[in-house]
């Protein structure tokens, strides 16, 4: 289980309600925020491609000015690839052109 510790970034004004959206988002914990509209956000998701996914959600938040990554760790995750459990999907760099 990737484990991922983000800033999320407001206006402040608009930082109680993202507060509200992220809190209802199934495996996301606020731990805090500050005046300035930054929020403390911890995920702790099943695999790196719903982590990957879960931030892109976040994005769209309306107030949502920036998810900047603070922290991973995913070492369960690793493991469970060194086993052949799981085959991580490449989702970066550029597409093959057809």
């Amino acid at each position: 289980m990737p484990v991922g510790g983000f800033v999320v970034s407001t206006l402040p004004q608009d930082k109680e309600k993202v507060i509200q959206a992220l809190k209802e988002m199934v495996g996301s914990t606020v731990y805090g925020s500050d005046q300035e509209g930054n929020i403390i956000l911890v995920l702790d998701m099943e695999t790196s491609e719903e982590m990957e996914d879960r931030v892109e959600e976040i994005k769209k938040i309306p107030g949502v000015l920036h998810v900047g990554l603070a922290y991973m760790h995913f070492e369960d995750e690793l493991e469970k690839i060194e086993k052949g459990i799981i085959k991580p999907e490449i989702r970066f760099g550029r597409k093959p052109q057809a």
